[in-house]
């Protein structure tokens, strides 16, 4: 087995959340799959396979399950899977956030009770549910992955609803590295800049987003889920041992401006 610290050979894991090619999924398991990892991807429905299937030769020709984090069966049958191929987990990405329109174009104050209930699931509590499941199959250690936004520290314009959802994200794996640490599993938040990502879509500033972000980084340019995968890859490998409970920007610098 290759040791060097930035080698995922040998490992495997799931990542979840891919819609298509511009997704941040598709960034981090096409980078798993550069520095060796096998893998399960997931899709939340069978109208996005379509769009999933072609990219996977990308991958490395992972299996592919549809997986919608609110079905508690499906949840457990992907986990149920990586069990039967290879008895153990090494890492966990989830790329997976929802809010129902109405509520993310409105204020936070006017958000429905079912609209922020149902963002809360979906973008945060399933990372919780998904980490409880991979924790039997993290027998020597792994590392447990989602992915946030620099809304969640600060009032970004137009984030609305998402940003008090993707605060308890960060809470929480705060919170789960404390728990799971002595177990040797390192949980962690990812927090791309803007990235044009089919939710990101859904926000109704994204083009003044993203040119703020363009004028404002220190380094005038977006990131990439290419950087993303990266940087998923650092936290995942040896590389990232000493490492837990963080929130990483990969923003290009941009969320060190006032």
């Amino acid at each position: 087995m290759n040791s060097h610290p930035f080698s995922m050979q040998g490992k495997v894991g799931i990542v979840a959340g891919l819609a298509n090619e511009d997704s941040i999924a598709f960034g981090c398991a096409k980078a798993l799959h550069a520095a060796g990892a096998e893998m399960l991807v997931t899709c939340a429905s069978s109208k996005a396979e379509r769009f999933v299937k072609p990219l996977l030769p990308d991958m490395g020709d992972p299996e592919l399950m549809v997986c919608d984090v609110q079905q508690d069966e499906q949840l457990s049958a992907l986990f149920e899977r990586a069990n039967q191929r290879w008895g153990r987990v090494d890492f966990v990405i989830h790329s997976i956030a929802f809010a129902p329109l109405d509520d993310l174009h409105g204020r936070v104050v006017d958000c429905s009770r079912d609209g922020f209930l149902q963002a809360m699931d979906i973008s945060c509590h399933s990372f919780m549910r998904m980490s409880k499941l991979a924790e039997p199959l993290m027998k020597d250690g792994g590392s447990l992955i989602s992915m946030t936004y620099h809304g969640a520290e600060k009032v970004v314009d137009s984030y609305n609803l998402m940003g008090p959802v993707k605060a308890a994200l960060e809470a929480a794996t705060r919170y789960m590295a404390a728990e799971l640490g002595p177990q040797g599993i390192r949980v962690h938040a990812v927090s791309p800049g803007v990235i044009r990502t089919r939710a990101a879509s859904g926000l109704k500033e994204i083009e003044a987003l993203t040119k703020d972000t363009e004028d404002r980084a220190p380094l005038k340019r977006l990131a990439t889920i290419e950087d993303v995968g990266n940087a998923v890859v650092y936290l995942t490998a040896p590389s990232g041992a000493a490492l837990s409970g963080m929130t990483h920007y990969v923003d290009a610098g941009y969320h060190i401006r006032a």
